[in-house]
């Protein structure tokens, strides 16, 4: 099918979606210099596409998006897969200290079941997921390990979090969480869609670009492209059902080309009430359980993440307590600044230990009128550090970081 312009009332379906009211995903704090790695990583969910293009009517990019909007798919059940590849090197026994120390950053009691260090796991390599929903109030998530095996599940007030591998239990009571979210689904590619398409604007280029086969569902395609250069987003496609509008498959891809940063979507779905007992659950005998005592906070980790950074306000939501953060320019090329107070830039020697020289590391010293500091890059985030203790982060290059950084002096 030949792809089909969108028009001028792509902007007002999108605002529609804008409106529909979901929550936010649990932010996780990481160290500033990837601080916007995990903002545009955690919790994405992959589909694989079968092969063969189905024959459907045609349809405008204006009308998928209503479409998309109007879906309200409230029960399924099903299988993901995840794959992200930000080009990070091996980090090591680092890497685990760094991505465990930010998950612990939220509650500071170390559970391997805390959703929220857990899930942290999802920033790279490959993962598969099976995913249930029942209506607002019971969800299911849970991550397939070697020989293990993590679940988080929410079933009415009770969230629970368990990991096999060590035995733990993490529980919340989420009082009244079925009144903050929307039904739908937990962790599928429409959590991603709807963020996705918060972005598009008049810096954006909206287009259906023909249909596929995802999990054995035909779907339309829907393509987003930033018009702006200096941004590292090449493209963002996305395959929604053509029978129920529910996006299906996600997939990011850099500017650089090569594999895709994110690929997320389903291999097998369907749209049946799972089982009553698919939401049941009753701590092991000689299981370790933690308890969360913040309600709120229960409500963050319930299975319904999701989040992409659609421009410069994502990276600005997740900075927010670190000094104020700012958002600088418009659209895909949009950089969030935060002062972080710390002068002399990056910490060294016996002072800065593991974290300092893994940073070094990995950074590109650049100069400008705002005088020096370090690059570190990924293929869709990159962060500068300047030495007076500024942090300039987006999915942008390099010298549009610098660009940034010199407008701000």
């Amino acid at each position: 099918m030949a792809p089909y312009e969108s028009d001028d009332a792509v902007g007002a379906a999108q605002d529609d979606t804008s409106r529909s009211g979901r929550r936010k995903a649990a932010r996780y704090a990481v160290p500033v210099a990837v601080v916007g790695v995990a903002a545009a990583t955690i919790g994405l969910v992959p589909a694989l596409a079968d092969s063969g293009d189905p024959d459907l009517p045609k349809i405008s990019a204006q009308q998928l998006i209503e479409k998309i909007a109007k879906s309200d798919v409230q029960q399924l059940s099903g299988t993901v897969k995840v794959s992200t590849d930000l080009g990070l090197p091996d980090l090591g026994g680092l890497e685990d200290g760094l991505l465990s120390g930010a998950g612990q950053g939220g509650s500071g009691d170390g559970s391997s079941a805390d959703p929220q260090a857990k899930l942290t796991e999802l920033v790279s390599g490959t993962h598969t997921l099976r995913v249930a929903a029942d209506g607002p109030d019971r969800q299911k998530l849970s991550l397939l390990e070697r020989g293990a095996e993590y679940s988080l599940i929410h079933d009415g007030k009770d969230v629970w979090g368990y990991d096999s591998k060590s035995n733990e239990v993490y529980h919340s009571t989420a009082a009244g969480s079925g009144k903050d979210h929307r039904a739908e689904p937990p962790a599928t590619p429409k959590d991603f869609a709807d963020e996705a398409l918060k972005a598009v604007d008049d810096t954006t280029s909206v287009t259906v670009d023909g249909t596929a086969q995802v999990a054995g569902r035909d779907a339309y395609k829907l393509l987003i492209q930033p018009r702006q250069s200096g941004t590292t987003v090449g493209a963002i496609s996305i395959a929604v059902d053509a029978k129920t509008g529910m996006p299906l498959k996600f997939t990011l891809t850099p500017k650089s080309g090569g594999a895709a940063v994110l690929d997320a979507g389903f291999t097998q779905v369907s749209f049946g009430r799972p089982a009553a007992s698919t939401f049941d659950f009753t701590p092991p005998k000689g299981a370790k359980v933690t308890e969360e005592k913040d309600g709120a906070k229960a409500r963050e980790h319930a299975p319904k993440h999701g989040d992409i950074p659609k421009h410069g306000e994502d990276f600005a939501e997740g900075l927010k307590g670190t000094g104020g953060p700012t958002v600088l320019g418009k659209g895909w090329t949009s950089v969030v600044t935060v002062d972080t107070g710390a002068k002399g830039g990056l910490p060294t020697g016996s002072q800065g230990g593991d974290l300092g020289g893994f940073l070094g590391s990995l950074g590109e010293q650049v100069d400008g009128k705002f005088g020096k500091g370090t690059v570190f890059s990924t293929r869709l985030v990159n962060a500068l550090i300047t030495d007076d203790g500024k942090v300039y982060a987006g999915a942008v290059t390099k010298e549009a970081l610098v660009k940034a950084a010199d407008a701000a002096k």
